[in-house]
């Protein structure tokens, strides 16, 4: 690990500068020489009075793969929030209560993100760029009917 900068939170106290061992802080240009920094040391992490410095990893682990049964079970629980979402979306549009709808929004949205991270976890890809959603249906014009139906379902 090595130590790194957010000079948006640095407010220049720079006791940084007192505490690395290497001189491996910088105030002139607000970085940190990773070379020298030593792994692990995080003195100036802890020095730093605006919380400025945080230390970052060199190398991070392979990610574990997923078996089936995770896979399964968090796609599972991406069809109920689906599901939810659709409830929350219909509450919203039929109260007349406004912060009955307000609250309605704000649980359809968060369905609506915990499914997204479901679907993430179980290792399947979702189209949010526009670019994707182009080449999607571009293949939904010319496909099979079972082809066209799994296409409707990433759209």
């Amino acid at each position: 690990m090595h130590a790194a900068r957010n000079i948006t939170l640095c407010n220049k106290d720079c006791l940084c500068l007192f505490v690395c061992p290497t001189g491996a802080t910088n105030t002139e240009t607000g970085q940190i020489d990773f070379d020298r920094c030593r792994s692990g040391c995080r003195l100036c992490v802890d020095a730093c009075p605006s919380g400025a410095i945080y230390l970052v990893m060199d190398e991070y682990p392979e990610p574990a793969l997923k078996n089936g049964k995770l896979a399964e079970a968090m796609l599972s629980l991406m069809e109920r929030k689906y599901e939810q979402e659709k409830m929350a979306e219909s509450i919203a549009a039929n109260t007349e209560n406004p912060a009955a709808a307000k609250l309605a929004k704000a649980l359809r949205y968060s369905c609506r993100i915990v499914g997204e991270d479901c679907a993430r976890e179980a290792d399947f890809m979702l189209p949010q760029s526009m670019k994707v959603r182009e080449v999607l249906e571009s293949i939904k014009k010319n496909a099979e009917p079972e082809i066209k139906e799994i296409v409707e379902k990433l759209l």
